[in-house]
């Protein structure tokens, strides 16, 4: 069986076992966290969600992306130039269970952002 799941503007579709790389999320490694953003469990499509539905996953690791380099060079009378790089982090995780109803009642941790975490403990 498979999920589409919805985690940081992006939609991923899973199947139990796969090893994704999200958007940061505020666990450490070897934490368990449940997606309740869920559109899709085998033929079921939610409207926008599939209510009481749930994927959980295991955190692997905390990474970063591999740098991405932006080169700006203003030519006319200014000769100027920058460059920039950025590393995006990012979240190893392993799909350990896809729920079709009751996730309400697993007691496992929601999947919070980093930043939305950050933003409600300020």
């Amino acid at each position: 069986m498979f999920a589409v799941l919805k985690t940081g503007g992006k939609q991923y579709r899973v199947v139990k076992g796969d090893v994704l790389r999200v958007e940061k999320l505020a666990a450490s490694a070897g934490e368990t966290v449940q997606f309740n953003d869920v559109l899709m469990v085998g033929a079921t499509v939610g409207a926008p969600l599939v209510e009481g539905a749930a994927v959980q996953a295991e955190v692997i690791d905390q990474i970063k992306d591999a740098k991405k380099i932006t080169f700006v060079k203003r030519r006319r009378k200014h000769g100027s130039q920058r460059t920039r790089g950025h590393r995006q982090q990012l979240t190893l995780l392993r799909v350990t269970e896809i729920l079709e109803s009751g996730a309400a009642e697993s007691g496992v941790k929601p999947a919070v952002g980093a930043a939305a975490a950050q933003a409600a403990a300020e």
